[in-house]
Order: structure tokens, then sequence, then C-alpha cells
């Protein structure tokens, strides 16, 4: 499958809602936050932290989704959120509030202007 029939699946699933972990995880697997990596690795802070900064709104539904069932991803995204400086930090903690995360969403974060983007 091509660059854009692969685009255009990840796309396609992104727009239905999405029914199983595998289809979020294909989503990902095909965001343009990973522009500099050569797979998609759940398990990794710093791939987490691109996908919330650089993702886009297909990406956040899929990981959304999968947070819906893992506590320990729920845990590593606020984490993130609170090392990190993102673009939407409160827009996260919202979300992982809205699955049953404890937050503050005073809580101080990492300042997103000066950073380059």
């Amino acid at each position: 499958m091509g660059a854009i029939g692969s685009a255009t699946r990840a796309g396609d699933l992104a727009l239905n809602q999405l029914s199983s972990s595998e289809d979020a995880l294909a989503v990902l697997s095909h965001s343009p936050a990973l522009w500099n990596r050569c797979r998609f690795d759940l398990g990794s802070d710093e791939v987490l932290g691109q996908v919330l900064d650089r993702g886009n709104m297909e990406d956040w539904r899929a990981l959304y989704s999968l947070a819906q069932d893992d506590p320990a991803l729920r845990a590593r995204i606020v984490a993130v959120i609170l090392k990190v400086p993102l673009p939407l930090p409160r827009f996260w903690l919202a979300a992982m509030s809205s699955l049953g995360v404890e937050v503050d969403l005073g809580v101080d974060l990492p300042p997103y202007e000066n950073t380059g983007y």
C-alpha cells in the first residue's frame, strides 16, 4: 500500500468510531507527528509527547480511545503533560479527567511560548 493509501486508511479509521485498539494503533502508526520515527512506540513517553504536541485530530481521537481502556496510559499522558510544554495541556488534563483521572486543572504547567513552534 502506498503512502497515499496508508494515509487514506488512517483517515477512514479515524473518521469512523474506532472499534478496537488495533484501529487506534493503525491511526497512530501513520501520524504525521511522528515524522522522525521509524515506527510508533506506545511505550515511549517521548512519542506520546510528540503526538500530544504535533498530532492531528485523528491522532488525538485514537490516543483518547486507547486511554479509555488503559489506566497506565492515562497516568503516563498526565505525567507527560506536567513535564512537557504542549499547546493544549488543559484540554488533555480535562480529557483525562473525563476518563476518571483526578487532575488539578489549575496546576502550573510548562510554558509553551518560546519553544520554537
